[in-house]
């Protein structure tokens, strides 16, 4: 099993004749991903990358039986875009763009949540996220494919460059990943920690978690009060921002710390005391999750 993605997921890509749309679909299409469509408004009945292009979604979703959608819409379409894909019968959205106006995003929340209340409950991973990956099975985002392998680790992260990080030295260690979600660094995002460790945590396949935060906000003890509650495989976490200057914003729109809130000290904290496994060095991940694991078999 999987969550969110699999080698039978039908992905269409918003944007997909553009610099970045063209480029990352072109890796996603050789790690093996089923791309079926692509949209780009005034381009359709072509073909690009060899895959069909459409004006809508509506038109793409006709066609294909589309099921995922992966974004590369420039900022200031991309909401639309999200919208566009969450109104047409998209149950996956997976939105790379980065810059997407907090207030663009609260109006995408807001009918994403009205469409839940009518029962249509839509995945949205982001924005400003590196996306979804399946190892051996589908990617969909920017994460370079080479360094994921197909094991038992769930992985599940604010930050695509730690990410990657982490995944070289699972994957070195010989345990490998069910599958790992970047759900971005905004303020306003789709799925967080407590929604993607819950389908982790009902996985069979996946039988431990590593979550990767950072300052600000609550996410993070929000995800420890979940797992002490309802997890019972072992969890693993990092918190980037330990040097981070007070009321500093580091790297994400999302990352910033007022007062006490948010701090790299609560969340360490919280962490520890939902038992979970707190890793201090990023370096250190693969060998601690190794020896961690191997103890406990």
């Amino acid at each position: 099993m999987s969550i969110i993605l699999n080698k039978n997921s039908r992905v269409l890509v918003c944007g997909i004749t553009g610099g970045h749309g063209s480029f990352h679909t072109e890796q996603c299409i050789a790690y093996g991903t089923n791309i079926v469509a692509g949209v780009t408004p005034g381009k359709g009945g072509t073909k690009h990358l060899g895959v069909p292009v459409f004006n809508t979604v509506s038109d793409a979703v006709k066609e294909t039986s589309a099921d995922t959608s992966m974004i590369f819409v420039p900022a200031p379409y991309a909401a639309d875009s999200i919208l566009e894909c969450a109104y047409n019968g998209i149950k996956v959205i997976i939105c790379i763009t980065e810059g997407i106006p907090v207030m663009d995003m609260a109006r995408v929340k807001k009918h994403l949540n009205n469409l839940k209340s009518q029962g249509k409950n839509i995945i949205l991973v982001g924005p400003n996220c590196p996306g979804v990956i399946t190892p051996g099975e589908a990617k969909c985002g920017i994460m370079p494919g080479y360094i994921h392998k197909k094991g038992s680790m769930g992985i599940v992260s604010r930050s695509g460059t730690l990410t990657y990080e982490a995944v070289w030295q699972i994957t070195n260690e010989g345990i490998g990943e069910s599958t790992v979600v970047g759900i971005g660094g905004d303020p306003v995002q789709g799925m967080n920690f407590v929604d993607t460790i819950k389908l982790f945590n009902e996985d069979n396949e996946t039988r431990s978690i590593l979550m990767i935060g950072e300052i600000g906000g609550s996410a993070e003890e929000d995800a420890a009060k979940f797992i002490k509650e309802n997890v019972k495989k072992p969890v693993f976490a990092f918190i980037a921002g330990k040097t981070a200057p007070k009321g500093r914003r580091m790297g994400h729109a999302g990352a910033i710390v007022e007062g006490s809130a948010g701090t790299h000290e609560s969340k360490v904290k919280a962490l520890k005391e939902a038992g979970i496994t707190v890793i201090e060095n990023l370096s250190d991940t693969g060998k601690i999750v190794s020896s961690v694991l191997k103890s406990k078999v």
